[in-house]
């Protein structure tokens, strides 16, 4: 066999995979023994108020009532696991499922505020109206906090920019800033993620920016 020949027939390397925000084996176990913790404490608290007023049964069946479907929360989220593989962002748990960013027909971007800390992520979807996978980018709490990788905020705004189905662009360049900002060496509160984050009404727990005011809010950037 000819050596072109050879060369043609070998298989194009695998891409990347790259984790995405909160999918570290060690944040998933502090996550788990923290949750197990609270689990625990919550369900003796309720189990103890049932116990004093119905007699130990009846502290017992509340505690169990309380505490299970609590227990399964916190085993599912600890189980998470979440990470972009080529173009496609992929959730793993007791089953899998996958979004590729170029034909994705839902993104949107949303902000979560409990106890303080801002969570700003981005939703995407094969389908509109279908269940839609959350990709966390940065949580901030007062001027600091965490923010997704430099790499991994690259590899999405290059999937994004191929979007045509929801306007990825859009989403792209909000990503594309906030690294230029982080090159720049800008403080936390003045990073894109942090602004529009910081500019979201209080008072609710969840919020969802469409593409438009996604688009707005960028058009303001530098």
């Amino acid at each position: 066999m000819s050596e072109p020949e050879s060369a043609e027939r070998t298989p194009p390397p695998e891409p990347e995979r790259i984790a995405l925000f909160g999918d570290d084996a060690k944040q998933r176990r502090r996550r788990l023994v923290s949750g197990l913790v609270g689990v625990l404490i919550f369900a003796a608290a309720f189990g103890g108020i049932a116990g004093l007023i119905g007699g130990q049964v009846a502290g017992l069946v509340v505690a169990a009532v309380i505490g299970l479907p609590l227990l399964y929360v916190v085993s599912y989220n600890s189980r998470r696991q979440l990470w972009l593989d080529g173009t496609s962002v992929v959730v793993r748990n007791w089953g899998s499922r996958k979004v590729d960013l170029v034909t994705a027909k839902r993104i949107d971007l949303l902000l979560t505020d409990i106890r303080g800390a801002r969570t700003v992520s981005l939703l995407v979807g094969a389908e509109q109206g279908g269940k839609a996978i959350k990709v966390d980018l940065a949580v901030y709490a007062g001027t600091g906090g965490r923010e997704l990788g430099i790499l991994a905020l690259r590899r999405l705004a290059d999937a994004l920019v191929n979007n045509i189905e929801s306007n990825g662009m859009v989403f792209s360049e909000l990503l594309i800033a906030q690294l230029r900002s982080e090159a720049r060496g800008d403080a936390a509160a003045d990073r894109p993620l942090y602004r529009i984050a910081s500019v979201a009404p209080s008072g609710k727990i969840a919020q969802r920016f469409t593409m438009d005011a996604v688009s707005r809010f960028v058009s303001t950037l530098e």
